[in-house]
């Protein structure tokens, strides 16, 4: 797939008020500062389209942006250590809840995952949850770059078998880097079949 044109839609705090025009989306989400506007900004070839932040919890709504004037990319607000209150967490938790079960335009939600990190308790439940509403979901482990191949790999291969635990299959799974570029033609390649397949 080709990005030829990506732009900010608006924010919603609202599901009432999410765009009503039918077009596929295809969500992004994951822990606090896991580079989910980085990543963003690395696939669509826009430096600036995504806001980035180095202070956690930056994303605070639903906001889309379309692609190529025929599908929207769902930046969603992170999950994790945030530094917001309990009240906060809590909507923003309802409001990611509802999008996800609710949304009929949904057709998979991309996880993001640090690859520094060992598995996270907080990216395992989510992913369950996912599961087992019957969501479809793929995962890409980001920060690819700031470890050796050798380390990403074993702790992709540790977060596999996590996941085995309680999963008979695993999702397709990407590695990337906003950095170099790492995993964008892979990930795009998906982007396309998922939205060629709903169009």
């Amino acid at each position: 797939m080709e990005i030829k044109s990506a732009r900010f839609i608006s924010s919603f705090a609202d599901m009432d008020k999410l765009p009503q025009d039918n077009k596929p989306e295809l969500a992004v989400i994951g822990r606090s500062n896991v580079g989910k506007s980085s990543l963003i900004n690395m696939l669509t070839g826009q430096k600036k389209l995504a806001k980035t932040s180095q202070s956690p919890g930056k994303t605070q709504t639903i906001n889309h942006f379309m692609i190529n004037d025929r599908w929207y990319l769902v930046d969603l607000p992170g999950y994790g250590f945030a530094k917001v209150s309990k009240v906060m967490r809590e909507k923003w938790s309802l409001m990611i809840k509802n999008y996800l079960t609710k949304r009929e335009t949904l057709c998979c939600v991309f996880v993001l995952i640090d690859s520094r990190l060992e598995p996270q308790k907080n990216d395992l439940e989510f992913i369950q949850f996912l599961g087992e509403n019957g969501i479809p979901l793929s995962i890409i482990f980001t920060k690819c770059d700031k470890l050796s191949l050798g380390k990403v790999l074993s702790n992709v291969k540790k977060f596999e078998k996590a996941m085995l635990v309680d999963w008979e299959e695993l999702p397709p799974m990407f590695q990337s880097s906003a950095e170099n570029k790492l995993g964008k033609e892979e990930i795009l390649s998906y982007f396309a079949e998922i939205i060629d397949a709903e169009l």
